[in-house]
């Protein structure tokens, strides 16, 4: 193996939604630095925070049956039984449901918590309030998912915070998508909520630190579970 291989391997991938942001963040910086020096080392942390920002890196995703694995990198907010939203049409009933907040140094590629095919994508319009309080999932601009998985159906909403001004889906209505799959990007600071269909087993709670494609959020067997990996 050569050098430059083993450089590469060591360096982690950027997702192609963050190449523009980047050289807009560069150029800044070499403007700014242009101007006046300290302003121009300011600009070069800012740029060096959005490269962090836009990282993708590869994941371990457990393949067991029966799991449900974390959708965003971030800290559990949430776990207890909420309605979904109704654009969603999985009913008026509260569902359990698990929330990811992630904040601007997290990862913001989510991933499809399980297998299935996409059965509806709804976006809707909304506010920019801070995606940590419950509210958000009511009133905050945000992008649903169905996803109709072989244990039921399955709401998976990306919901825009404070900061966010922008929800990417990867995604459309029919398409199949594999556990740990990439099904979009939010942009900056927002949260996720997975609805999950009767009979899941939470194995988190508030606090918690999920990864994306890795965190085990349910579990639909009995027992301890066993689990398989693979890399994507």
């Amino acid at each position: 193996m050569s050098i430059l291989d083993s450089i590469r391997k060591q360096i982690v991938p950027i997702h192609p939604e963050g190449y523009v942001f980047i050289a807009v963040f560069a150029v800044a910086a070499l403007i700014l630095g242009w101007l006046f020096a300290p302003l121009g080392w300011i600009g070069l942390a800012l740029t060096l925070w959005c490269v962090y920002f836009f990282r993708d890196p590869p994941r371990v995703v457990p393949l067991e049956e029966g799991l449900v694995i974390s959708p965003a990198d971030g800290r559990i907010s949430s776990v207890g039984r909420f309605a979904p939203p109704p654009e969603l049409g999985l009913g008026g009933e509260p569902m359990q449901r698990i929330s990811v907040f992630m904040s601007v140094f997290d990862c913001h590629v989510n991933r499809s918590p399980v297998a299935g095919r996409i059965a509806k994508i709804v976006y809707r319009p909304g506010l920019f309030i801070n995606a940590d309080l419950d509210k958000a999932s009511e009133d905050n601009e945000r992008n649903g998912f169905v996803i109709e998985a072989a244990n039921g159906r399955y709401g998976v909403v990306q919901i825009a915070g404070l900061v966010a001004r922008r929800i990417v889906c990867f995604v459309a209505s029919g398409d199949r998508v594999g556990v740990g799959d990439r099904i979009g990007l939010i942009r900056f600071g927002s949260r996720v909520d997975v609805y999950l269909p009767e009979g899941a087993r939470p194995l988190v709670g508030l606090g918690t630190r999920a990864i994306a494609g890795e965190t085990i959020l349910a579990d639909f067997r009995n027992g301890e579970p066993q689990r398989g990996f693979k890399l994507t």
